[in-house]
């Protein structure tokens, strides 16, 4: 009987049973694709990451959520980062290590922030950002029970991709983002026939006082139908904000989670002019909960 180590790591938090939480399953060069999307279903969770070896990077991962597999997720970075040292694959070096992750959207390189022995910020560099398709506000705000006063103000809807396509919708302020609500059935038509994988909503205010963003993040079974937090789809919508002029500085603390109870927390940083954006960096804690073995 086939037997994966695996721990359970909750990311963009520094507490346990906060942030978004992932299963990071070892050794699984033998796995099949079939395989692993029945692995992910199983967990139930946002993603699970499936890491192996790599002939050109530190390690190599590929990342399930519950319906298919996706080239590159925030969340699962962070939490495969942490598995590779807790598990000791990985050693740290001093109080900075640097390593490279293999994914489907190419190598990304992972900077890890230590002290005394204990990782304090993982952070990654997603790729130059794509903008893609924009969508006429009045076909999309009703699928999400929304009108067009929730909108930002002359802002866009847009897909932005920093690996993986997100749809970014900018709303007013929290009171309209409180307020979506996914029409399900109209929302898989439109993305049967559109350049995205799933919604990203935010505004420009924080929750606590210390971001200056919050964001909800939808999608429909069976992936769960709100995600904690996303790095992804977080440097998407940094790439975003940063390029049409709705932030003063490329550094930012991006907030999402709270009304969910799994609060989450990135610290972001755009790199290059507005109009040439290179990449962007998506920071943040992650803490292990769970160490086990999975039995096939």
């Amino acid at each position: 009987m086939p037997v994966y180590p695996f721990l359970q790591i909750d990311a963009f938090t520094d507490h346990p049973l906060g942030g978004n939480p992932c299963a990071v399953l070892m050794d699984t060069e033998d796995l099949e694709d079939a395989a692993m999307l029945a692995i992910a279903r199983e967990n139930n969770l946002s993603e699970t990451a499936f890491v192996r070896e790599s002939r050109v990077a530190t390690a190599a991962a590929r990342y399930f959520t519950p319906a298919l597999e996706i080239p590159f997720a925030g969340h699962p970075t962070l939490a495969t980062v942490l598995a590779l040292f807790d598990s000791g694959r990985v050693s740290l070096n001093g109080g900075f290590t640097h390593i490279t992750l293999e994914l489907k959207t190419g190598i990304i390189p992972i900077d890890v922030y230590s002290q005394n022995g204990k990782i304090l910020q993982i952070v990654m560099t997603q790729n130059k950002p794509e903008f893609l398709a924009t969508y006429p506000p009045a076909e999309i705000m009703p699928l999400f029970g929304l009108d067009l006063n929730d909108m930002l103000p002359n802002a866009l809807i847009q897909t932005v991709s920093t690996g993986t396509p997100q749809l970014m919708l900018p709303l007013r302020d929290l009171t309209a983002l409180r307020k979506a609500r996914l029409d399900i059935a109209a929302f898989i038509d439109l993305r049967s026939r559109s350049d995205f994988f799933s919604p990203h909503l935010f505004c420009l205010e924080g929750l606590t006082g210390e971001g200056q963003t919050f964001a909800r993040h939808l999608d429909v079974p069976p992936d769960l139908p709100e995600d904690p937090f996303t790095g992804s789809a977080t440097g998407g919508m940094a790439a975003y904000l940063w390029r049409y002029g709705w932030i003063d500085s490329p550094v930012f603390i991006a907030e999402q989670g709270h009304w969910m109870n799994r609060p989450g927390r990135a610290v972001v940083e755009v790199i290059g002019p507005r109009q040439d954006i290179q990449a962007v960096k998506v920071g943040g804690s992650a803490v292990t909960v769970l160490r086990g073995s999975f039995f096939l």
